[in-house]
């Protein structure tokens, strides 16, 4: 059986752990905490970096930064994870959701400025598989339109647009660090704060609503509860688990990419015939090979593509995200702006192939082979 997916593990995960039950510190903001977070805003540029117990805690504290608050509306792609959408409805607010581009899978940015009313607070781009939405134009809008930007980089550390980090180009970043991610603690995540100045309220928030953080810097002589505030700090062994795979990061993200590569080269002759689809990067996108996806003609044919490469080859592969709009809770607390020409029809079609840093060649090749018999 060839999993869909293995989480990561660096040779020198264990030594760090160990140091960390060493030292008497396991719980959150130890050594290693500080130099994940240190190692990110070196990566990425941003002014700070606040590693979470995951990224949905990481959204929830930019949302809570950003006062959303009750009857603000929030534009956002259906096409996502529950998480980009419950951060904000946990505060009252509405999702709106927009149309998909059927080529990257990111929200239309031409869709976003018509779908602006009086209540829109902020916009949430997702960088589905680690490919970067057009984020100049979407810059541009929020700009216009004195907006904040939240950026859904989940799947997105290590790409770039343009030559700037994915999660440092808005007003806040959230990375995800589960275990499926490119790189994982098991479970958490990372807030990028762009402005120096939210610093403090993200600690504060962080830190159970407590100044704590000034306190252990020497800032203050004692800390006391400041603010509204929750438990979102990892425990340390979990950063030290992290931190032995950003230490070899480059190796990681290389290795993924040459399977990639593979992948595409395998099967870009069932493209050509039009069998299938495969992934599209844009100019000026450099993606980290989050994932590797097909997409057959419909849900049908992909249904029995998942059916064949599983029960009669071994091959673990799966489709993504049910549509929130779709959804009993999207129902619920959500609206889709405009025409769902994309959303519903490209999702049905699209299925992952398994995609991990363990993952050899020869079992990629395997792979593409019995995806190629099944269309020959």
């Amino acid at each position: 059986m060839i999993n869909f997916n293995v989480p990561p593990c660096a040779p020198k995960a264990f030594d760090y752990i160990k140091e960390c039950v060493d030292n008497h510190k396991i719980c959150g903001d130890g050594a290693f905490t500080k130099k994940c977070n240190e190692w990110i805003e070196k990566k990425t540029g941003t002014k700070k970096c606040l590693l979470t117990t995951s990224c949905t805690h990481a959204t929830e504290m930019a949302a809570s930064l950003c006062n959303i608050k009750a009857g603000d509306e929030v534009i956002m792609p259906s096409y996502t994870f529950v998480s980009t959408a419950d951060a904000f409805v946990i505060r009252g607010a509405t999702p709106v959701f927009v149309d998909i581009r059927p080529d990257t899978m990111n929200i239309d940015e031409k869709l976003i400025e018509a779908a602006i009313t009086p209540n829109t607070k902020a916009i949430v781009p997702v960088h589905y598989a680690g490919v970067s939405c057009e984020m100049d134009t979407i810059m541009d809008i929020a700009k216009r339109h004195n907006l904040k930007v939240i950026e859904d980089a989940a799947q997105g550390i290590m790409s770039t647009y343009k030559g700037k980090a994915l999660g440092s180009i808005g007003d806040y970043g959230c990375f995800s660090f589960h275990e499926t991610k490119n790189y994982s603690m098991g479970e958490g995540g990372a807030l990028l704060i762009s402005d120096e100045s939210d610093v403090e309220a993200a600690e504060i928030i962080r830190e159970k609503g407590t100044n704590r953080s000034k306190y252990y810097r020497g800032q203050i002589d004692k800390y006391t509860w400041i603010d509204w505030g929750s438990s979102y700090l990892p425990s340390d062994m979990n950063a030290a688990y992290l931190y032995a795979q950003l230490e070899m990061a480059d190796e990681i993200n290389n290795h993924r990419l040459m399977l990639w590569d593979m992948y595409y080269e395998r099967l870009k002759p069932l493209m050509e015939k039009g069998a299938i689809e495969l992934p599209t990067v844009p100019e000026g996108c450099v993606h980290n090979a989050h994932m590797f996806y097909i997409k057959a003609a419909d849900i049908e044919e992909r249904t029995r593509l998942e059916n064949y490469l599983k029960k009669d080859n071994g091959i673990y592969a799966v489709f993504h995200y049910i549509p929130l709009h779709t959804s009993p809770a999207g129902k619920k607390f959500g609206r889709f702006f405009g025409e769902d020409r994309y959303t519903t029809k490209e999702s049905e079609r699209l299925l992952r192939l398994p995609m991990y840093y363990d993952l050899k060649p020869e079992e990629v090749e395997y792979i593409c082979s019995k995806v190629t018999r099944f269309y020959n």
